[in-house]
């Protein structure tokens, strides 16, 4: 009996050494440093990039309202007509006025030429010459007095159209036809709004922005250069507004209730789809890191109070569990604050069958082949 048992001790050993799991096989990404943009998402509102109010600038009764509500608008466009018959009544009078200055000026020119022939005869006196040269330079200043009145009665005629200041959106009708409306007066016909470009206005904390220029000045983040910050719109839903707009300004000072300083960057609009008022996130490149590290978000393992790790690819081919620090995300990808250098190799697919310090099949991480990869049917 003893001999049977010292014989089948070996071949048990032989068949769990047969039975023993083949390491598992993971995808596994080669680390490189690679500048990345430093990006901040910070709370915004679009702002039209002019205003205008639609003000009468004579006094008169209102004919009629031209424009059709919340429509698109040229500037010099007719909006409203005011009544302008007593308008063209002074025109015809400043008229007349000016034709009887012209005839006044025309006898004192004639007063004067014949008050020189007679001064050249010596049968006229110094003083009748004098006095008509006086008379024709009072003549002459009566014409362009009328010359003047005439054209300030034109315009004012022409005020009797009300047009548009500025080309843009007009809101409503603040005023109906029949009403009074006077040129000395606060009263608001309507408001149109520039809205193409638009202006979206953020702010940012001042201590986030010191850090950034701190940061750039010591030399850990690179400035991007002058335009060349991308800016971007994020509405509600998530989704990304298709036009890149510029950076225009940071403002100079810090509001005191809140500790935030605005910024302001421009977008196009053709489309109209960016309304004054509406609230939007904002992302803004506002410095490069260089020589950064990232890693898929995939191959993010989180501990059970939250901690993230990596795992590392041993050259032995083994799975080293290495704690990380991660810092903004950049589309799929965590930046890698401490932790990783740039060769390593980590883990992006499969890494919930890997064991700490176990032995595993690496292979190089494909993503196109990751993406397809759940449009496949699962194996049987």
């Amino acid at each position: 009996m003893t001999a049977g048992l010292l014989v089948l001790a070996p071949t048990m050993a032989h068949a769990q050494e047969g039975m023993q799991m083949p390491p598992p096989g993971v995808s596994v990404m080669e680390l490189t440093a690679k500048s990345v943009p430093v990006v901040n998402e910070l709370p915004g509102r679009i702002a039209a990039t002019r205003v205008a109010e639609v003000r009468a600038r004579v006094s008169g009764i209102l004919l009629e309202r031209v424009f059709q509500q919340g429509t698109l608008v040229q500037k010099d466009d007719v909006l409203y007509r005011i009544d302008p018959r007593l308008f063209k009544v002074r025109v015809t009078s400043a008229e007349a006025s000016l034709q009887r200055a012209k005839a006044t000026q025309d006898n004192a020119r004639q007063q004067l030429e014949r008050q020189k022939n007679l001064r050249e005869r010596n049968v006229a006196s110094g003083i009748d010459f004098d006095t008509a040269a006086v008379n024709l330079a009072q003549a002459d200043a009566d014409v362009l007095l009328q010359q003047a009145a005439l054209e300030e009665a034109r315009i004012n005629l022409e005020y009797t159209e009300v047009r548009a200041p500025i080309t843009g959106i007009i809101g409503a009708a603040l005023i109906t036809e029949g009403a009074l409306v006077t040129a000395d007066g606060t009263q608001n016909l309507a408001l149109i709004q520039q809205i193409d470009p638009s202006y979206a206005d953020f702010t940012q904390s001042a201590q986030d922005m010191m850090a950034l220029k701190r940061a750039v000045a010591e030399g850990k983040l690179a400035s991007p250069a002058p335009d060349q910050a991308s800016v971007r719109l994020v509405f509600d839903d998530g989704t990304i507004y298709a036009d890149a707009g510029r950076l225009l300004f940071a403002s100079a000072s810090v509001d005191s209730t809140t500790g935030q300083v605005t910024l302001r960057a421009e977008f196009p609009n053709a489309h109209r789809d960016l309304l004054p008022g509406m609230y939007v996130r904002v992302r803004i490149e506002q410095a490069v890191r260089e020589n950064a590290i990232t890693v898929p978000q995939r191959s993010i393992v989180r501990a059970a109070d939250g901690k993230p790790s990596v795992f590392v690819a041993k050259a032995d081919n083994t799975a080293e569990a290495r704690p990380i620090e991660l810092g903004q995300t950049i589309d799929a990808d965590w930046v890698v604050e401490k932790g990783l250098t740039a060769g390593e190799k980590v883990v992006v697919d499969g890494a919930q069958k890997v064991q700490p310090g176990g032995k595993i099949a690496p292979e190089p991480w494909q993503p196109e082949k990751t993406a397809d990869a759940p449009a496949q049917a699962p194996k049987q």
